[in-house]
């Protein structure tokens, strides 16, 4: 256990804030996943056109709200299928409402049934460590692509740093330097307690922003009351619920379970065993709950995620006051910035979104370190190359198939 960390109270304590910090490690914790969780929303804001007052107010309380419950740390990111597909076809915010809703009702059904319960027992190691190492390239993948410039949101502005009008310095694009800078900085810092490397990369990175930018991004913004709008799109109608289904909910549904779920309540178990109420069923539930929420204010569908999980530990995330803290500041923003929120997080350059991303990553497949036999990493290699080649349900689906084959003995490798 890290130096700065007290084992806290057994979950089935009373309640007490001493199993709560609020100390620079847990800030520096609480900002670990941004990398992940930024981007995609910034990415829903501009394109499907969903509320910025819904996504950070959902975001905010549904932090809050887990940490209390779960009284450990734990993540919240977008659903990334969902979010991926909404903006690849440039889908309306009515049709991503639509998608929220069903993974809240198929999401409640797994939980409420207790059937989490019997697919947690049916996974083997060997395929959840298949899900968070692919979850980890994919993540690392992608903070690469924001330090060398060439992520779908950069090529379309032709721009490394298309939010603070920044594109190349001494003839190479100004992520790399940017990029190299914050990843040597999280290097010499990733252990410190004096300077954590999440306030600084974050802190810095936004700083940054605002000398490069000129503080232009922040033009128009004031702060005043804003509270989210009841069903701001309105109820989905059928052609939007039969699109959200089939194109997003189902494929979905697979990469929930394998990474928000399963994946993730094992990385909790060995990161906080004292945290016995992150269950698989606890999780369906609590991610029900939040996608109502979500689908209720305009905000975009949310999960837990085993990425998540371990950029907030990485970075010094101990408890769940890493929670409340980040969850305050979205909470904050949503209500005092409301839609000029945009404006206030396109401060932090795209670069260091992608350092977050790529230590993110690489502490996530550091979790395979303990599949020591040939058949249990065969299982995990086929599925990164699915992963790779296809996409994340499908290599869950096609290695629990092949974990199982390979428990016989009349197969090997």
């Amino acid at each position: 256990m890290p130096e700065h960390a007290t084992p806290p109270p057994a979950d089935n304590a009373p309640f007490s804030l001493t199993r709560y910090r609020f100390d620079r490690m847990e800030l520096a914790g609480s900002l670990g996943d941004l990398g992940t969780l930024l981007p995609i929303a910034i990415g829903m804001l501009i394109v499907n056109g969903i509320s910025s007052t819904g996504i950070f107010f959902s975001v905010g309380l549904f932090y809050i709200l887990a940490g209390l419950y779960y009284r450990v740390p734990v993540a919240v990111q977008p659903m990334k299928v969902i979010g991926a597909y909404a903006i690849a076809q440039s889908l309306d915010a009515s049709t991503v409402q639509a998608a929220g809703l069903l993974m809240a009702i198929i999401l409640l059904v797994l939980g409420a049934t207790r059937f989490m319960n019997v697919v947690a027992r049916a996974i083997t190691k060997p395929v959840i460590r298949g899900v968070q190492v692919s979850t980890g390239i994919i993540l690392a993948t992608k903070g690469a692509t924001f330090i060398l410039g060439t992520s779908p949101i950069q090529k379309a502005a032709e721009m490394a740093e298309p939010y603070l009008g920044v594109n190349t310095f001494l003839w190479l694009p100004a992520g790399i330097w940017i990029g190299l800078i914050f990843v040597a900085l999280t290097l010499y810092l990733i252990d410190s307690r004096r300077f954590p490397a999440g306030i600084v990369v974050v802190s810095g990175g936004m700083m940054l922003g605002l000398l490069l930018s000129g503080g232009a991004p922040l033009a128009g913004v004031s702060l005043s009351l804003h509270l989210p709008k009841l069903l701001p799109f309105g109820f989905p109608g059928w052609e939007a619920l039969s699109l959200a289904f089939l194109a997003m909910a189902l494929p979905q549904t697979p990469m929930t379970i394998g990474n928000a779920v399963i994946a993730n309540a094992d990385l909790s178990r060995e990161y906080f065993p004292e945290g016995d109420r992150v269950t698989p069923r606890a999780l369906c539930i609590s991610m029900a709950g939040a996608n109502f929420l979500a689908f209720l204010v305009g905000g975009m569908p949310m999960c837990h995620g085993a990425g998540g999980l371990a950029a907030h530990y990485r970075f010094g995330a101990r408890t769940a006051g890493s929670n409340l803290i980040i969850g305050s500041v979205f909470l904050i923003l949503a209500v005092l910035v409301g839609p000029s929120v945009l404006k206030v997080v396109q401060l932090l350059p795209l670069s260091v979104l992608g350092v977050l991303l790529l230590f993110a990553g690489m502490q996530l497949c550091l979790q395979v370190m303990d599949i020591r036999d040939r058949r249990g990493m065969f299982t995990v290699l086929v599925m990164l190359c699915l992963t790779l080649a296809s996409n994340l349900a499908v290599a869950f689906i096609m290695g629990f198939i092949l974990s199982r084959l390979l428990q016989s003995e009349r197969f090997s490798v």
